[in-house]
């Protein structure tokens, strides 16, 4: 039987590649040819210029990575996501509506960072003004600034201690191997202490819901169920979204 059904699905198949073959021959559709080429390089700039192009699709490729770890994206995501499993709301808001939320508030916050990037780097380097290599020089310095501004030393120094053996001069010369990571678990420190105090208030909803309920008799019903539109009356009427959005963008 499942043979049959296998030779059925091949023949349906044949004919409707014979069908859309035939209507492309009656429309007469002349599209364009795309080939591919690999010639032996001539010079030396030719396998520069082959190398620019690898790079450039090496950084397209860690961009997301880029987004995350070395801006306040994570900060972000983490404290919104703490935020709805405290309301117990298990995935409203979606994961969708979080990401999307914390892509624009970033976007917001590192405005600053991308304006200077494009001043001191971008705009010289398309007037041709500065080489590749400053470009990514100057690129760079603004975003570890950034970074180093809600990097904790201790981190840093953790850090700096497997990256190098030598003790860095000044900020310049940290390397971005140890800030970034640095960076990144002081962000999400940061996210935890304020998922801890976004919990307490639910929290101290919950034990009384829920000593209310016992006292009454009724053991056999969830408290979550009952605390839940409580907990969202109380975070709508404090205005909660504005106060944590205004709370976090004042963090950076």
């Amino acid at each position: 039987m499942t043979t049959k059904r296998i030779l059925l699905l091949l023949a349906l198949l044949g004919i409707f590649w014979h069908l859309n073959a035939a209507e492309c021959r009656a429309l007469d559709l002349n599209l364009p040819a795309v080939r591919f080429q690999m010639d032996d390089a001539q010079a030396p700039e030719q396998v520069a210029g082959v190398l620019k192009i690898l790079f450039v699709l090496t950084i397209l490729s860690v961009a997301p990575s880029i987004l995350v770890l070395m801006t306040s994206f994570t900060r972000l995501a983490v404290v919104f996501a703490f935020l709805r499993t405290a309301l117990g709301t298990q995935q409203s808001p979606p994961n969708q509506v979080i990401v999307g939320l914390a892509l624009f508030l970033t976007m917001s916050i590192m405005w600053p960072v991308w304006q200077q990037i494009h001043d001191q780097a971008l705009r010289p380097f398309q007037a041709q003004e500065i080489s590749g290599e400053e470009f990514l020089q100057r690129a760079v310095t603004p975003l570890k600034n950034f970074m180093l501004k809600q990097t904790r030393e201790k981190d840093l120094k953790l850090f700096v201690s497997f990256t190098s053996d030598e003790k860095p001069k000044d900020a310049a010369s940290l390397p971005l191997s140890a800030v970034v990571p640095a960076f990144v678990i002081s962000e999400l420190k940061t996210a935890f202490q304020i998922g801890f105090l976004l919990y307490v208030p639910f929290l101290v909803l919950d034990m009384v819901v829920a000593s209310i309920l016992l006292s009454m008799g009724m053991m056999m019903l969830p408290p979550v169920m009952i605390s839940l539109p409580f907990k969202l009356m109380l975070f709508v009427l404090v205005d909660g979204w504005n106060l944590l959005v205004a709370s976090l963008v004042k963090s950076f």
